[in-house]
């Protein structure tokens, strides 16, 4: 496919899938399979979803190389291509990403987030001959994930200070317009780097907003946006999409706002100090929403009793159903 055709693909609200555990921290196939048939049946299609697996948020890098690729078959069978499929692939040198990008071809994904290869300590010029080279072996889609807060801390050695090596740069970004591959670009926004500049390249590409600021992103020609919550409560994301696309921008930021009360971030702060882990209090909300994927591995801690209390208290203030 051209970068026309996957754009139509690669848009929406991303959803990002965790990977379903058993109590003995085994892959569960089955649980990964009920969840995306209860989502494609819940409405999410191609045009205003994709599902993501692997990724970052959905414990990739806790997958062995030997789970991601079944796993990524179950996500393509249960979606039976009514919603694009998408692999994360994280933080690996060129070599490793083309082999796991092709395997994610082979077995149906449309497209691949692509991390930036950070322990090579990559420059601008080494981005660019990374993502060219990827684009250059496969027929799929890439959402480049730009991740400006990982850094190289030279300090103590070079007398330098912390460099970022997870940061594209925008006018990287256009240099990037004649990789027929690089379809759409996971934005957060450098320090050193304004909003508006985004605008130099979603002409080009679908920049998918990852700032919390998917109002401001699409109005300035976003195509969508990373969120925590469609997998739980898809008519919520859903609704939310469907109003940035009519442009409808003060109910949709009203709806989005809706989840950030200050009890939520009281009780997400207060979980995060006990065990880190970015699947940790998700696992719990899917299992108090009725769609249980069991725990995350260690070191990460399951919530306990307490903390699924207080999370419940939660989502019943936002007026969701849950199951107890």
């Amino acid at each position: 496919m051209n970068r026309e055709e996957l754009q139509k693909l690669i848009q929406g609200a991303i959803c990002t899938l965790p990977a379903p555990f058993d109590q003995e921290y085994e892959v569960d196939y089955g649980r990964m399979d009920d969840l995306c048939q209860w989502l494609v049946n819940e409405g999410v299609k191609t045009g205003n979803c994709v599902l993501k697996m692997a990724a970052a948020g959905g414990e990739g890098p806790q997958l062995t190389d030997a789970e991601w690729p079944p796993l990524l078959r179950t996500v393509v069978r249960a979606a039976d291509g009514k919603v694009p499929v998408m692999c994360g692939i994280s933080h690996k040198d060129t070599y490793r990403s083309i082999q796991d990008a092709k395997r994610a071809q082979d077995l149906g994904a449309i497209g691949v987030q692509i991390s930036p290869p950070i322990f090579n300590q990559p420059n601008q010029e080494d981005m660019l001959r990374h993502f060219e080279a990827i684009s250059d072996a496969i027929d799929i889609g890439v959402m480049i994930y730009n991740t400006p807060w990982m850094t190289h801390t030279m300090a103590k050695r070079y007398g330098g200070a912390h460099v970022s090596r997870g940061n594209i740069y925008p006018d990287t970004f256009v240099k990037m317009a004649d990789f027929e591959h690089i379809v759409a670009v996971k934005w957060a926004v450098p320090d050193d780097v304004e909003w508006e500049e985004m605008t130099k390249f979603a002409h080009i590409f679908n920049v998918i907003d990852n700032n919390t600021d998917l109002i401001r992103c699409h109005k300035l020609g976003g195509r969508g946006y990373i969120n925590s919550f469609i997998d739980l409560y898809p008519s919520h994301d859903l609704k939310i999409w469907d109003l940035l696309e009519n442009k409808q921008y003060d109910k949709a930021r009203k709806l989005y706002e809706s989840t950030k009360t200050p009890t939520a971030a009281a009780v997400s702060a207060k979980i995060s100090a006990r065990s880190g882990g970015m699947t940790r209090m998700r696992k719990g909300m899917l299992a108090i929403m009725g769609h249980p994927v069991g725990p995350p591995r260690p070191p990460t801690l399951p919530l306990d009793k307490e903390e699924m209390d207080e999370v419940r208290r939660v989502i019943k203030s936002w007026g969701w159903p849950t199951v107890n």
